[in-house]
């Protein structure tokens, strides 16, 4: 009987020592998660950032930004001033 009691306790107790350890490694699994789940959220806007720009660049506006900034083009009757030092 005595033996039963102790086999009980050990049990009791290893199962304890184990339960604490399982709330540890879901509060750092939860914590994973969160950060895992604002990373996705980080992800998401630049992604529809990068959609925007993608869509932004098929207009004709961007063309003739990329036109002027880039290859200094310019349409026939636009005067352009230039400064002197």
């Amino acid at each position: 009987m005595l033996i039963a009691v102790f086999a009980i306790l050990i049990t009791t107790s290893v199962v304890g020592v184990h339960s604490i350890s399982l709330k540890q490694k879901e509060k750092a699994y939860a914590a994973r998660e969160q950060e895992l789940l604002q990373l996705i959220a980080v992800e998401e806007a630049r992604a529809k950032e990068l959609e925007e720009f993608a869509t932004y660049t098929k207009t004709k506006k961007y063309a003739e930004e990329v036109a002027k900034d880039k290859l200094g083009l310019v349409y026939e009757n636009e005067i352009i001033f230039q400064e002197i030092d």
